[in-house]
Formats: structure tokens, C-alpha cells, sequence
């Protein structure tokens, strides 16, 4: 089979795309013929041979595969199933999506649901499902449309961008946070109703709070960025925290928290249970516009991936990357 294996050897990391012996495949109660993977940050790290992504070598990356099973020893999934597999540690500690075959556990592996193609679910893939995991959390915790605006950070990227088609879905007046203002009109047509600076939110704090202003938050960037939106929440109101582009440091004081009564919600999209990622994908499915997804999405070949993971680590990629296996 084609595909990317990264190995080490003597602390030195080697990507290489070419043939990979079918062989070679870890155990696992699932074999999956992939069509569709998808390009994430994580992805971009580990294609180029950046360390802290891959645990255990040899690797083959990608944390988001979509396809139909080939072989199974799991009562749950028969041959010629079409499915798909998110986070799980894919690329990490198990072999991933960029290669043309992949071997899973089946407590991995969620049933395509039919409103999508496979296509269309590794334009969602590990971002989609991680934007969605914020919204359900934000309205697990109170908030509801009518109020003031949700603020959406790194709005251009892949979980920012469907977090805006999800939230203005739903009928939330979002706003949307970008360093890339020449993406405006792009995320208005995802239903952003304004347009914001990020470096309106990552500004140096003048005060332990400042006056109240969003509903609720997904925040995308961390460091200062998630510090400037914990200050300004409003009274009961959370911000969902998925990503650290802008630093893993957050420096804030408990004001926020033991005055306003604010929720910082921590969201992991790898380690969720099986039952919890089939209700997260029920989600998307009724509530993810099909057409906006496919304005934003773009395709790659495997062949492609690295001067796509250098896009993407570089902050040019706007939306979702789906790669054509």
C-alpha cells in the first residue's frame, strides 16, 4: 500500500512517502481501505518531522481516516461498512490515515452517518468534531441564542470556521476573531455577523476584569487571547478552550471566576468514549449546513501533504484540507 511512514532512528526523525508492506499493519479488530484523511495542526507538525506529536515509531500519520471496511472481527462492523475514525490517538500511538489501508481497535470506529460522504466527514474530521464538542459544551452550560455575541478565536482555521457555520446555525450572533481580516467576507458567509482583530483580544490586561461582553467563547488560541476573553464574559457565561496557537501559558487571576461566576470548559476530542463520539457526529449531522461545508473544504493527494503542512503550520490555510486517497 502507498503511504507516509515516519521512523526514527538514533534521536533522528525521517518522513517518507512510498511503499509501506500491508504486513506491516498493527493489530487491530478493524481493516479499513481509506479514501479520505484530513489535514489538522497535528498533522502539519508530524508530516514535516516535528517532535511531540508521534509516541511510538514507525508512524504512519494522519489522526483522521474515513473509509470501508475490509476485514472485521468485531460483530459491530461487516465488510463493505462505510466508516470513519477520529482522534483515538491515531498518529500518535496507533498508525493513522495516510496510508491506503489502516487497522484499528473496533471501540475506535464510528458508522459513517448517511448524511455525509466520506468526503464531506473528513471535512469535519478531528476539527468539525472538536468545534461541535465546544457548541454542546457552551450549551450544556447555559447558553442559548437571544443574548449577547459568542465569540469565535482563530475563525479562518478549521475548528474556528465550522464553530462559526455551527454557531450562526443555530442562531447565535457570532463574532468572529482573526489575524487574517482579508478573510472577512469568507467568514461572513459562514454567518459571522462581525469581524474582529485578534489582537483586540490578546491585549495586555488594564485590569483583573473589564466590562462584560460575550455570551460565551470557543477559543481556538489560548495565551493571551483566552486570558482577554476570560475578563470579559459575561455574568455566568463559559468559553470552551480546544487549541493553544497562541501559547500553552495562561496568565489570569480568579476574579473572573469567584465575581462573574465564569466557566473555563476544557475540551479534549481524543479521548472520548465511543457512545460519546456517535451523539457528537448525530450532532453535525443535524446541524451542519452540507453546502457551507463544502465552500470551505479543499482537497490534497498524499503526494501533496508536505507543502500543505507547511501551510498550515504557517497559519495560510483557510477551512479544511481533505486528503484524496
Amino acid at each position: 500500500m502507498r503511504g507516509w511512514l515516519i521512523t526514527r532512528s538514533d534521536g533522528n526523525i525521517d518522513v517518507r512517502f512510498g511503499e509501506i508492506d500491508d504486513a506491516w499493519l498493527p493489530p487491530g479488530d478493524v481493516r479499513i481501505r481509506v479514501a479520505w484523511s484530513s489535514l489538522n495542526y497535528k498533522d502539519g507538525l508530524a508530516i514535516t518531522g516535528q517532535p511531540g506529536v508521534v509516541r511510538f515509531f514507525p508512524m504512519v500519520p494522519g489522526i483522521d481516516l474515513a473509509g470501508v471496511v475490509a476485514e472485521s472481527s468485531s460483530p459491530e462492523f461487516a465488510t463493505g461498512d462505510n466508516v470513519l475514525v477520529t482522534g483515538c490517538g491515531l498518529s500518535e500511538r496507533v498508525w493513522g490515515g495516510y496510508a491506503e489501508q489502516a487497522r484499528v481497535p473496533a471501540d475506535f470506529v464510528v458508522p459513517l452517518p448517511p448524511e455525509f460522504t466520506p468526503r464531506q466527514a473528513m471535512a469535519i474530521g478531528t476539527a468539525g468534531f472538536t468545534a461541535m464538542q465546544c457548541v454542546d459544551a457552551l450549551e450544556h452550560h447555559g447558553l442559548r441564542p437571544g443574548g449577547r455575541d459568542v465569540v469565535v478565536t482563530g475563525a479562518a482555521g478549521g475548528v474556528g470556521s465550522i464553530a462559526v457555520a455551527l454557531l450562526a446555525g443555530k442562531g447565535y450572533r457570532v463574532a468572529a476573531s482573526t489575524g487574517r481580516l482579508e478573510e472577512s467576507e469568507y467568514l461572513k458567509r459562514l454567518g459571522a455577523a462581525e469581524i474582529i482583530d485578534r489582537a483586540e483580544l490578546s491585549a495586555p490586561a488594564t485590569r483583573p476584569m473589564e466590562s462584560e461582553r460575550w455570551a460565551g467563547a470557543v477559543d481556538t488560541v489560548g495565551g493571551e487571547t483566552l486570558a482577554g476573553i476570560i475578563r470579559t464574559l459575561a455574568h455566568g457565561c463559559s468559553v470552551a478552550a480546544c487549541g493553544l496557537a497562541g501559547g500553552a501559558k495562561l496568565s489570569t487571576t480568579v476574579l473572573p471566576f469567584i465575581l462573574r461566576g465564569v466557566n473555563l470548559l476544557g475540551i479534549n476530542s481524543v479521548e472520548v468514549p465511543n457512545a460519546e463520539r456517535r451523539r457528537i457526529w448525530s450532532l453535525l449531522a443535524n446541524y451542519l449546513d452540507r453546502d457551507l461545508l463544502d465552500s470551505l473544504t479543499t482537497e490534497s493527494d498524499l503526494e501533496s501533504l508536505p507543502d500543505a503542512a507547511k501551510r498550515i503550520l504557517a497559519g495560510q490555510v483557510r477551512g479544511r484540507i481533505v486528503v484524496r486517497l
